[in-house]
C-alpha cells in the first residue's frame, strides 16, 4: 500500500474539465448478478453491459483528496473525505460507462453540490476511514432523512503485486470507464460526463467484510463474499461537466 497514486502526466492535453479529485486507497468489491436481476434498476435509454453473460454491481469504498472545482483554490475542511459507491455497467450505443445506484460520503456540502451538478444519488453518511500499514479499516452508516438504511464496516488490504490490468479480462472491463450515466429526478432525462485518469494499477486484494448493507435497498440475490476483490493505491483524475444524452443514443440502447 505504500506506492503512490498515478498523477495525470499530460494536463495541458486535457480541456474543458470542471472538477479534479484523487481517489484513493479504494476497495472494488464485486458481485456477478443476472442480467434481469438488474434490470429494473438502470433507466430507459440506457443499455445494461454484460461480461460472459453477467451483469456486475460493485461496492466501492474509498477517500476523496485534493477535490476541488477548476479555476479554483481548495477549499479548507472540503478536499478530503471518505466515499462508498454501488454501481453497475451501462452502456449508451457504443460508450461503456458506469451508473450510479447510489453514493455515500461523510461531508454534506458536496452532497448539495453532486446532486446539483452532476445528478447523482448521494446520501449524508456518518463514515470513517482509517489508512494503517497493513490494512484500511472503513466504516459507514447512512442517517439521511427518509432513506434507507445502508452501512459498511469492514477492513481490506492488496496481496499482490500492482500491475495493469490485460484488455479482454474481467479486471479491465470493470475498471477502465470513462464515462458516468445519470438521470435527472425531475424531468427523467438521461445526461453522461467523462472522467480521465491514467489507467488502474490493480492489486487482487482480500477483506474482512463485518457488514454490508449497501444493496440491501436494491433486493439483489447476492453472496455474502464477493465474487472479486481489487485494490487501488489511486489515480488523480479529471471530470468535465455535465452533457445531455441525445435521443439518438438513447434509442440506440433501447
Amino acid at each position: 500500500m505504500n506506492q503512490g497514486i498515478i498523477p495525470i502526466r499530460e494536463k495541458r492535453q486535457q480541456k474543458g474539465w470542471r472538477m479534479t479529485q484523487t481517489w484513493e486507497h479504494l476497495l472494488f468489491a464485486h458481485w456477478a448478478v443476472s442480467p434481469e436481476a438488474i434490470r429494473s434498476l438502470i433507466p430507459a435509454g440506457l443499455e445494461l453491459d454484460t461480461y460472459d453473460g453477467h451483469a456486475w454491481i460493485s461496492v466501492i469504498p474509498f477517500l476523496l483528496t485534493r477535490v476541488r472545482l477548476r479555476r479554483l483554490f481548495p477549499v479548507p475542511y472540503v478536499t478530503t473525505f471518505p466515499e462508498i459507491n454501488v454501481r453497475t455497467y451501462v452502456r449508451a450505443g457504443s460508450t461503456r460507462g458506469v451508473y450510479f445506484l447510489s453514493l455515500d460520503t461523510s461531508h454534506l456540502l458536496v452532497t448539495k453540490i453532486a446532486e446539483y451538478w452532476y445528478r447523482l444519488p448521494y446520501y449524508h453518511t456518518k463514515m470513517d476511514l482509517l489508512v494503517h500499514a497493513d490494512r484500511i479499516d472503513f466504516q459507514s452508516e447512512r442517517f439521511s432523512a427518509g432513506a434507507d438504511a445502508a452501512a459498511f464496516r469492514g477492513s481490506y488490504w492488496p496481496v499482490s503485486e500492482p500491475a495493469l490490468a490485460r484488455a479482454g479480462t474481467l479486471e479491465h472491463w470493470l475498471t477502465e470507464r470513462y464515462t458516468l450515466f445519470c438521470q435527472c429526478k425531475k424531468t427523467n432525462g438521461l445526461y453522461c460526463a467523462n472522467v480521465f485518469h491514467e489507467p488502474w494499477m490493480l492489486q487482487r486484494a482480500d477483506a474482512h467484510i463485518r457488514e454490508n448493507s449497501m444493496l440491501a435497498p436494491f433486493a439483489l440475490p447476492i453472496s455474502e463474499k464477493p465474487d472479486l476483490l481489487v485494490y487501488a493505491r489511486g489515480v488523480e483524475s479529471f471530470i468535465w461537466p455535465l452533457a445531455k444524452l441525445s435521443p439518438f443514443e438513447g434509442e440506440r440502447s433501447r
